[in-house]
């Protein structure tokens, strides 16, 4: 299974990348650019030459196009040219979406929230990709970029997300939870990225607040999804 991170230069985008390539996942960073994701993952693989990571860079369309499951760790005002940009790509395959609407997209603080008419990022994403049967699940919206970038550290949050498809959702967990100390745990249908997406602006608040870059979260008494 090819896993294809979407705008995957970034802080989050490469930390998820070099997360998964580490623990063995064929991965495709994407970018706007090819050039500017064959130097990114050129560096990584000689920043992390102790490692044998399967990484390559493309440009967004054909990383979309290559990839069997799509990440997609866009800021706000990108999320919707991006999406469009790759959504012929996008038929029948599992897209996990990390945007979260902070008030950073429109000058504003990232510890605050901005209130989307689609109801969250996740599923305005759905929307965008409307008709073309991608199974849009939010995912990795609440663990911080330092967090993947602390390797080899074991990350310790749990990876909330939400979607409309048991199954994709089961793929996903699968992923995932391939990241040393992460418990995916599912909170339902799509809808409940309204809920997971207003919990970052609170996590990056307090992380300013305590001057920390680790602030996560953990749900007690609850199973990881494969072990229900």
């Amino acid at each position: 299974m090819i896993v294809s991170i979407i705008g995957g230069t970034g802080p989050q985008g490469l930390g998820i990348a070099e997360r998964l390539a580490i623990e063995g996942v064929e991965v495709i960073v994407g970018s706007r650019k090819e050039e500017k994701a064959l130097d990114v993952v050129q560096k990584a693989k000689e920043e992390l030459a102790d490692y044998d990571l399967n990484m390559t860079g493309m440009a967004n369309e054909d990383a979309a196009k290559n990839g069997d499951v799509l990440i997609i760790t866009v800021p706000l005002s990108a999320q919707k040219p991006t999406l469009e940009g790759i959504k012929e790509f996008c038929k029948d395959k599992i897209v996990m979406d990390a945007t979260v609407p902070l008030e950073t997209a429109i000058g504003g603080k990232p510890s605050r929230f901005i209130d989307l008419m689609e109801g969250s990022a996740a599923e305005r994403c759905a929307a965008i990709l409307g008709g073309t049967g991608a199974k849009v699940i939010c995912a990795f919206c609440n663990i911080s970029n330092s967090h993947f970038a602390n390797i080899p550290e074991e990350i310790d949050c749990d990876c909330l997300i939400a979607g409309d498809d048991v199954e994709a959702k089961k793929t996903a967990a699968e992923i995932i939870d391939k990241i040393p100390g992460i418990k995916t745990i599912d909170c339902g249908v799509l809808e409940k990225s309204r809920i997971i997406e207003k919990i970052t602006p609170l996590l990056i608040g307090l992380n300013i607040k305590y001057k920390s870059h680790y602030g996560g979260l953990r749900i007690t008494g609850i199973p990881a999804l494969d072990k229900e």
